[in-house]
């Protein structure tokens, strides 16, 4: 499931992992990880977050370099991933915290 925008109740009161995207569209790296992000989305939760239009979340959460990728548990970050990164290590991630 992909959430355009971020949804509080639909990250923090999830039982499930949920990756949270903090991206732009003017950032050539967040644009390269788009087609992660939507394979990802075919099996998980994922909530992109623009940060252009949602500054006060992404520096609550302490964001300064995009594309920034948080995955929550339980309300709370589990993982944070900064800059390109791969399917795999995403998906083995969400899979492994998916288990708990």
């Amino acid at each position: 499931m992909l959430l355009q925008e971020f949804k509080w109740k639909e990250v923090t009161q999830a039982r499930e992992p949920v990756l949270v995207d903090f991206w732009a569209s003017w950032c050539p790296p967040c644009r390269a990880m788009n087609p992660v992000i939507e394979a990802l989305a075919q099996d998980f939760k994922v909530c992109k977050v623009n940060v252009d239009t949602n500054q006060e979340l992404a520096a609550h959460y302490g964001v300064s370099s995009i594309p920034t990728l948080l995955i929550f548990k339980d309300g709370k970050i589990a993982a944070r991933y900064v800059g390109v990164t791969p399917e795999a290590t995403l998906r083995a991630e969400m899979e492994r915290l998916s288990r708990t």
